[in-house]
């Protein structure tokens, strides 16, 4: 049975940030042994590099967000005062 690493990490990442706001020190201490337990010390790494890509996309990907809705709205402005 093939899984979909890609995919259970990113679900995990999620869940991860969102649990991590309720997690206390043991907890995480718990979480940290388990995921080196299932992955073990060699997949680590890639692990935190796919991540890091990850993380990397959705920052490119909410500035190109924000940027898109910053010229739209110049645009209007724009519009605007060359109509008054």
């Amino acid at each position: 049975m093939k899984y979909n690493i890609k995919a259970l990490l990113i679900k995990g990442f999620f869940y991860f940030c969102f649990m991590l706001l309720f997690v206390g020190g043991s907890e995480l201490i718990f979480v940290i042994l388990f995921v080196l337990m299932l992955f073990g010390a060699d997949k680590i790494p890639e692990i935190a590099k796919g991540l890091g890509k990850m993380m990397r996309e959705v920052k490119n990907a909410s500035n190109e967000i924000k940027r898109e809705i910053k010229d739209s709205s110049d645009q209007i402005n724009k519009d605007l005062d060359s109509d008054n």
